[in-house]
Formats: C-alpha cells, sequence, structure tokens
C-alpha cells in the first residue's frame, strides 16, 4: 500500500496544524521504497501477541515492544493508544509519519512502516541495541554503560548534526519540541538516534517564530516558550543544552535527597563556571585521561544554549562548530541560563530567572519516551 492511501485512511479527523502539512504529496526517493504497511497479523506475530517479555517501553500514548518480523529484521513497534474525545495520540501518530518519512539521517530514528487496525494504530521502527541515553547514562546499574569521554562526545556531536539537520537542511524547517535524554536512541554502535517526533512543528515560508500549546518536559523547557508558547529553533537549542550538560556530567536534569533536597544541573553548571571550577562536572565515569580543554569547550557551549534570552543562543550548527572547534569561544561572554520555575509559574504568565526552582512535575504533556526503554 502507498503511503498516501495510509496517510488519508489513519487521520480523518481534523487538528491544529502539525507536520502532516510537510509534504501531502507521496514521500520521493529512499524512505519511499521501504515504507511498509503492515497488517495488525504481522506485527501481532512479531511480538508474540505483544507479550508482556517483549515490551521494551511504555509511555503516556501506549507501549512499545521489541519484534521480528518474518524476514528475521528485529523491530520496535510502537503501540498508540488514542484518546477519542481529543485525538491526541491521532496526532502523534499522523506528524510522526509524515515528518520521518520524508527525513533520512544518519542521526534520526528510521521508521520502517505504519499499521492501523480499527483504532488501533501502531508505528515500525529499526531497533536500537542500546536503549535511550536516558537509560545507559542515568537508569539502574542493569542497563548503565560506563560511557567514556570519546563515546560521549561523539553522542553530542551526533545529536547536535541532527538537530542541525532539521532546523537549518530541510525545507520547511522542523522543531522537534521534545528534546530530552530518553528521545535519544543508540544503535549496536552507540550512534545517536533523535526520536519520537510527536511534537514536533514546522516553520513554513521562512517564519521564524509560531505560536502552539506549549508540551515537552519540564527541565528542557526553553523559559520563554514555557511562559508565552512562542516556539521557535532556539526552543530545541535550550533543551540541546541542557541535554549536552547532562552527558558530560552524567546526572538527572533535576535531581533529590532527603539531606540537601532538590538539585539543579542547570544551576549546578553556572556556579561552577563562575568559580572557575567547570571542570568539576566531569563525570568521574570518565577517568583522569580526558582533554580537559574539550570538556571545558563542551560545558561553555551547554551553558551558552541555555541562556535566558533566545537571541543570545547560538544557531544548532553554531553550536556544532562551536563543539568541534571550528568556531573558537575562547573569550565568549556567556550570560546566566533560564530556568522555568514551576507549573504554576507556567500558567500564571510569570517570569522566571535563574533563581526559581523547577517543578518536581516532569511533563506538561507527556509522550511516549523512547522505542527501546520505559519512560
Amino acid at each position: 500500500m502507498k503511503f498516501s492511501s495510509c496517510f488519508s485512511s489513519c487521520f480523518s479527523h481534523p487538528s491544529e496544524t502539525t507536520t502532516t502539512d510537510i509534504n501531502k504529496q507521496e514521500p520521493q526517493g529512499e524512505n519511499d521504497e521501504n515504507f511498509t504497511v503492515f497488517s495488525y497479523s504481522e506485527l501481532r506475530l512479531a511480538t508474540r501477541g505483544f507479550s508482556a517479555s517483549n515490551k521494551i517501553g511504555e509511555g503516556a500514548f501506549g507501549c512499545v515492544y521489541k519484534g521480528v518480523l518474518a524476514n528475521g529484521s528485529i523491530v520496535a513497534v510502537k503501540m498508540l493508544s488514542i484518546e477519542l474525545e481529543s485525538m491526541r495520540g491521532e496526532r502523534e501518530f499522523v506528524s510522526e509519519i509524515s515528518t520521518l518519512t520524508n527525513l533520512k539521517h544518519e542521526n534520526l530514528v528510521t521508521l520502517k512502516g505504519c499499521c492501523v487496525d480499527g483504532t488501533r494504530r501502531f508505528l515500525v521502527y529499526n531497533y536500537m541495541e542500546n536503549n535511550s541515553l536516558a537509560q545507559i547514562l542515568l537508569g539502574g546499574e542493569q542497563n548503565r554503560i560506563k560511557l567514556g569521554w570519546e563515546a560521549r562526545q561523539a553522542i553530542s556531536l551526533g545529536v547536535a548534526r541532527g538537530l542541525a539537520y532539521l532546523h537549518e537542511e530541510v525545507k520547511p524547517h522542523i522543531v522537534h519540541r521534545d528534546i530530552k535524554a530518553s528521545n535519544i536512541l543508540l544503535d549496536q554502535n552507540l550512534i545517536p538516534k533523535v526520536s519520537d517526533f510527536g511534537l514536533s512543528r514546522i516553520l513554513r515560508n521562512n517564519v521564524s517564530h509560531i505560536s502552539t500549546h506549549v508540551a515537552g518536559t519540564l527541565g528542557y523547557l526553553a523559559p520563554e516558550y514555557a511562559l508565552s508558547g512562542r516556539l521557535t529553533r532556539k526552543t530545541d537549542v535550550y533543551s540541546f543544552g541542557v541535554l549536552l550538560l547532562e552527558i558530560i556530567s552524567g546526572q538527572a536534569v533535576v535531581d533529590f535527597d532527603l539531606e540537601h533536597g532538590e538539585h539543579y544541573l542547570v544551576q549546578k553548571a553556572w556556579e561552577l563556571y563562575r568559580a572557575n571550577r567547570i571542570l568539576q562536572l566531569v563525570d568521574p565515569i570518565v577517568g583522569m585521561n580526558y582533554p580537559e580543554e574539550d570538556a571545558v569547550r563542551f560545558i561553555k557551549v551547554g551553558l551558552l544554549c541555555v541562556q535566558e534570552r533566545a537571541r543570545l543562543r547560538p544557531e544548532m550548527s553554531r553550536a556544532l562548530k562551536m563543539l568541534t572547534n571550528d568556531v573558537d569561544i575562547e573569550g565568549v561572554q556567556i550570560s546566566q541560563p533560564g530556568l522555568v520555575a514551576d507549573l504554576m509559574n507556567i500558567k500564571l504568565g510569570q517570569k522566571t530567572t535563574f533563581h526559581s526552582l523547577y517543578s518536581k512535575a516532569s511533563n506538561l504533556e507527556s509522550t511516549p519516551s523512547s522505542l527501546s526503554s520505559c519512560s
């Protein structure tokens, strides 16, 4: 079945503009040849009846299962649950299809196909052997991998390349809107793949921003977007900056312990930078034999990306050049980061600054976090 037939049968309910509007003609090129419309029976057989032992992830819209197709291919099957009143889940399903069938990049997840069976929706992806970045960096001991400096560097650069592609090479440009560790998947070679495009939006006709309802994950939300719904590519840049600090430090965005209370990674990085003790942020697991100059540069780029004023943040292509040292950042002034205080402040439209505290709430609009790990 052609993609256009699947598209029209999948989505007959109007909703706000999403990436479904990117390209309403049939996708062209390699991705079109590889896209498959699976039957429900095929996917049921592949996942052994969607058995609990095959479940590898779970999110707000449904579960993800490991499957083996008839040809021997190992896949991840995302089963979406649809909210009939709001059609949440349906919009994300179509957004994911229309985005990924028109994009191809080493650092974006590959969508193999879909399935529509009554009210059930399924998305089929290449299986990622090393789960999500959240799992191997911050998960339980059985899931963690001791990442050295070179691995962290390669993962950071890969994510940056994927975002630069979305922001500047694709026409019209795409804002992902939910960049976080659980949405970065890793293949057997630890090559990062940006995943979960259910919340993504396009910037058509060279517009610089769009206004939309706030969605994403607290801790990664750019303050101006959280407070006003003004979405730009700098929204993703902020999220990437937080992610970069996570990768280097091996610490969660927000942490809590009984003795010291809540800890905020962006705040900690800023304090260490101002105290000229920036290398204390580097994860001890990295060991002692890492290039300190590179580590300082990566942390500084992270802080540049999370500056409170969006106009001061670099574009993704420039951030990538900073990371690779193709753009010298020696002497570049870094201003204080912006933080989202809490969900209540977002609702009240209150301005938040570095001194604000994060909410313990983790999501404004939850989505399945990963194709290969529980969110």
